[in-house]
């Protein structure tokens, strides 16, 4: 494993070709990767709760990747202390996009990723509720699949309707006026919720 090496395109996270790899993922192994993956997760459930059911578990899956998301950035991701393995490991898993937001290869979550917390959410899910919590786990992925594709949107589409527009302000604003801020990228209430809402472009 090397150290941050930033260049104007890419921030190389490892030496080893095949590990480098892992970090990225394209747009369209993205879609392909989540297209299949979620009726497939669907699929697991079905049957295992009434409809009803199933959709009030998938409600509070969402409400539960919300609230994941708002945490996840605003305490993983940005954590900050002096102890090194920690500074390295918080710049390799979103620091480095902080370094290199326009890369579009690291705009999405890789599966190395992915795929592994979606296994621990889904066990966690299935031990408190049994096979229903299939629903919770599906509701969950939904609202990571959403906030990956609004994240991606946020760099590299132009986002012109009003939704699009104030979904990408919030999230610029992380980046270029206080990366300590404005931390939610799909629920933006959530900053206004805990009292990190950017307010003032003075910061």
């Amino acid at each position: 494993m090397s150290g941050p090496q930033i260049s104007s395109s890419r921030v190389r996270l490892f030496k080893n070709d095949s590990v480098e790899k892992l970090t990225v993922i394209s747009p369209a192994a993205f879609a392909w990767t989540w297209s299949l993956a979620l009726p497939l997760i669907a699929f697991a459930g079905w049957g295992k709760a009434e409809v009803s059911t199933a959709l009030a578990l998938m409600l509070a899956g969402l409400v539960v990747w919300s609230l994941f998301e708002y945490a996840m950035h605003r305490y993983l991701f940005h954590w900050s202390r002096d102890w090194r393995p920690l500074k390295w490991f918080v710049f390799l898993i979103h620091g480095n996009h902080h370094a290199a937001p326009g890369d579009r290869m690291r705009n999405l979550m890789p599966v190395i990723a992915s795929w592994p917390i979606g296994g621990c959410v889904w066990a966690i899910a299935w031990l408190a509720l049994g096979h229903a919590g299939t629903w919770l786990f599906l509701g969950f992925m939904i609202g990571y699949v959403a906030y990956d594709t609004v994240h991606f949107a946020c760099h590299q589409l132009p986002m012109k309707s009003r939704i699009g527009m104030a979904l990408k302000q919030h999230h610029m604003r992380h980046h270029h006026v206080d990366e300590n801020r404005n931390y939610a990228i799909t629920a933006l209430f959530w900053d206004s919720v805990f009292g990190t809402k950017i307010t003032s472009l003075s910061r």
